[in-house]
């Protein structure tokens, strides 16, 4: 019989055995109702391909992450705003045509999953733009 050991970062969420930096991470995204469901997205993608591999409702995407409307809105949680960073100009202006638009209001086809946002949290609004 052969033992095997990890070391205590392999045993990190979504991490590869031997180390490394996880490949998934957790995302919370909470709908209008306040129903919570808590997915996994894969480290690379976006915000937005994660809500559509997991079926959230209210996350249209209607141009498919192009960033050429806006019907992937979300408000950011405010715990996770500066890692999730600021919009773009060009997501700005998309921003522009959501509904009830607020200072943590993103588009999430334009939040990028990586390591660091483990455990993010966005609320979906009552309508898309």
């Amino acid at each position: 019989m052969v033992k095997m050991s990890f070391d205590d970062t392999a045993t990190r969420y979504g991490a590869e055995p031997g180390g490394g930096a996880p490949t998934k991470v957790k995302i919370t995204f909470v709908d209008s109702t306040g129903q919570a469901r808590t997915v996994e997205g894969e480290v690379g993608s976006t915000v937005m391909e994660t809500a559509r591999r997991n079926d959230i409702p209210e996350i249209a995407a209607e141009c498919g992450g192009a960033c050429a409307c806006a019907t992937c809105h979300v408000y950011v949680d405010e715990k996770w705003t500066e890692k999730a960073g600021k919009p773009s100009q060009m997501e700005e202006d998309m921003l522009d045509f959501a509904f009830d638009v607020k200072p943590n209001s993103r588009l999430c086809c334009q939040i990028t999953v990586r390591p660091e946002l483990d455990g993010l949290v966005v609320v979906t609004p009552a309508q898309q733009g």
